[in-house]
């Protein structure tokens, strides 16, 4: 089974964990570093896909800058959305060479792996054909046989020669009340849910960190190993891998 680091990098900027991500990339392309997946929360930032429009956001500069919310351009697929705190990101830099060569199939297994994820938890998540994501029924506990779909994770990717980046928005204890600067993913009347508004009850980050993870190493078949951030400055400068701790 091969392997793949995973690391919790905590807090970052979104700027600051893109410029990594790319170097990650530039890294894994020539085989200095492992394929990995990063998990991290981010500080309130609006990110707009290179498929996305602006009129998708609701509000002005000035509004973002007084909320104190960021805004960036991206080169990931998909179109605009929210990153911020409750939220956990993944990001994973896989080499796809050695798994599977396949842009569509790798982003039907990141919905998998949320789906299970949030399956562990008691809830049923599913796919909505047409529409990137993991989706809900209902938008609040009590409200799970509500005909009404709300996304409780989003996806958009980049592959540069079928290395990865960009990844995966998962919410577990988000501020909804965010995803109103915006029209969710460019879809008119799609509403936002996390994982505690579903549940009615809090959940650890670390809890569902581990799920993902789990759920991660199941569907692409990899054997997680978990990494420090240290770790990081190795593999950039070409250093050894370290051996690591494999999840459990």
């Amino acid at each position: 089974m091969k392997n793949c680091r995973t690391i919790d990098l905590g807090r970052i900027a979104y700027s600051e964990a893109a410029v990594l991500q790319q170097r990650l990339v530039d890294a894994r392309k020539m085989g200095a570093a492992p394929d990995l997946l990063l998990f991290c929360e981010h500080p309130p930032v609006i990110t707009l896909g290179r498929n996305g429009k602006r009129e998708h956001l609701r509000v002005s500069d000035d509004l973002l800058r007084q909320t104190g919310v960021e805004f960036h351009h991206t080169n990931r697929g998909g179109d605009i959305t929210y990153h911020g705190p409750g939220q956990i990101v993944g990001y994973p830099v896989l080499d796809l060479t050695g798994i599977r060569r396949d842009v569509v199939w790798y982003v039907r297994q990141l919905e998998e792996c949320m789906i299970r994820a949030t399956s562990s938890f008691g809830i049923r998540a599913f796919r909505v054909a047409g529409r990137t994501g993991v989706w809900v029924k209902g938008t609040a506990a009590g409200d799970a046989d509500s005909a009404h779909e709300a996304k409780l994770a989003a996806i958009g990717v980049h592959i540069s020669r079928w290395v990865t980046s960009h990844g995966f928005a998962y919410n577990v204890s988000t501020d909804l009340c965010f995803f109103d600067l915006i029209i969710p993913c460019g879809i008119m009347g799609c509403r936002a849910t996390s994982l505690e508004t579903l549940l009615g009850v809090s959940v650890s980050r670390a809890e569902a960190i581990a799920r993902l993870s789990a759920a991660f190493g199941e569907v692409f078949g990899l054997e997680l190993i978990r990494a420090d951030a240290a770790d990081l400055g190795g593999w950039l400068a070409g250093e050894a891998e370290p051996v690591g701790v494999p999840v459990r």
